[in-house]
């Protein structure tokens, strides 16, 4: 088990951070250290064609869709070194990791010329439509529907928390095509572009002032036939096969963002006296251990080279992070007491840690809740007996 990085690696890593931290202090200085995900997106999306510009986009990807052939111990140290140099998050993320590779996994030749190049050259910035109102954590759930009619498929329905609906070109859609299915039969995966008369976008103001998530309306909406991943009803494998790249190698370089987090509440600590509380500073010691902790599963994670059998790492990452990035929410508040319950300006502009108290509520909801992840673990992981589902 390797948990480390070899001299070669570190030679990467160096030429990463190198070319990282001149980005953002040269023509892109302006977007360094945004937090907030709908902040500035048009220089965002230049941002996201200047990765591509210099194939650092989808590093992990075939060169010859715009990739680098990078090695898993590259494309960590990558995603390491863009937190740590204060870089904005991806608006993109939903192409790069999820879209992208469930192509290149399912796609046909031709969606792969069609997509992938754009995709890694930031000029088609993805979306993700699967939850509904009443199908969130149970995708299988879904009731939009979509039909065949002339070449077209034809959909109706509605989807909820689409995040970055309003600045994308595309989305990806979970749709019933068999009258009658239920549970995950009769499922189909679709490509749909957005800017058209069909497709409705409507934000939804979250409680810290930010917007990132839509619900998305779809009437009579159409995408050409040939826009399917995979083939008619199945819509629920390809679905599935999408959610294994989410625990990627993207991991890690979440961790580097949790760590500047926890560095910006050690600082805090010590600015306002709350550090030589005894309670706050072993909260604080059990935060440190944990995101340790964290890393090196994650490294384990991703060194496992048998994908033939169920790795309960990747079942437990989920709510480890999530309850962890939760409590520590909970601390930055306690650090900063009554000066962090008040914001400057009438619209709510929450600096790092408050805005990191308010955001992490919703950590161990989306992408599948604490709940759910409970039952993953135990039904795939240590093959329990499925929880009784009806018909499903």
């Amino acid at each position: 088990m390797k948990l480390g990085f070899s001299a070669a690696d570190e030679e990467f890593r160096a030429e990463c951070a190198d070319w990282l931290n001149a980005e953002m202090a040269g023509e892109f200085k302006d977007i360094k250290g945004i937090t907030k995900l709908t902040a500035s997106p048009e220089r965002r999306k230049e941002w996201e064609q200047r990765l591509g510009e210099a194939k650092w986009g989808c590093i992990g990807w075939p060169e010859q869709w715009g990739g680098r052939n990078a090695t898993l111990a590259q494309q960590v140290i990558f995603a390491e070194e863009y937190a740590r140099a204060g870089v904005p998050g991806r608006v993109n993320h939903i192409g790069i990791e999820l879209a992208g590779p469930t192509i290149l996994a399912f796609g046909s030749e031709e969606q792969k010329r069609r997509f992938l190049p754009d995709i890694a050259a930031g000029k088609t910035i993805f979306c993700q439509g699967f939850s509904e109102p009443g199908a969130g954590s149970d995708l299988a759930s879904v009731r939009t529907k979509g039909r065949l009619e002339n070449g077209e498929w034809v959909v109706n329905g509605q989807k909820i928390w689409t995040s970055l609906a309003h600045i994308s070109d595309w989305i990806f859609v979970v749709t019933r095509t068999e009258e009658g299915s239920k549970g995950p039969k009769g499922l189909t995966f679709l490509m749909m572009e957005i800017d058209q008369p069909g497709i409705e976008i409507r934000g939804i103001k979250q409680i810290n002032g930010d917007a990132e998530f839509n619900e998305t309306f779809f009437t009579d909406a159409r995408c050409p036939e040939d826009s399917m991943i995979g083939a008619v009803g199945y819509g629920w494998k390809i679905a599935m096969g999408l959610l294994a790249f989410e625990r990627g190698v993207s991991t890690l370089g979440q961790q580097m963002a949790f760590r500047n987090e926890l560095d910006e509440l050690i600082a805090a600590a010590r600015a306002n006296g709350a550090a030589n509380n005894p309670l706050i500073r072993q909260r604080i010691a059990k935060a440190e251990i944990g995101l340790r902790l964290m890393r090196y599963g994650a490294l384990r994670m991703l060194s496992n080279t048998d994908h033939s059998k169920i790795d309960g790492a990747a079942l437990t990452y989920k709510i480890q992070w999530a309850s962890w990035r939760r409590s520590l929410g909970e601390l930055a508040m306690d650090v900063l007491g009554q000066a962090g319950e008040v914001a400057e300006g009438s619209e709510y502009e929450w600096d790092t840690l408050p805005n990191l108290f308010l955001y992490s509520r919703a950590d161990t909801i989306y992408g599948g809740t604490n709940q759910i992840q409970r039952n993953l673990i135990a039904e795939r992981g240590l093959g329990m007996p499925r929880e009784p589902r009806g018909d499903v």
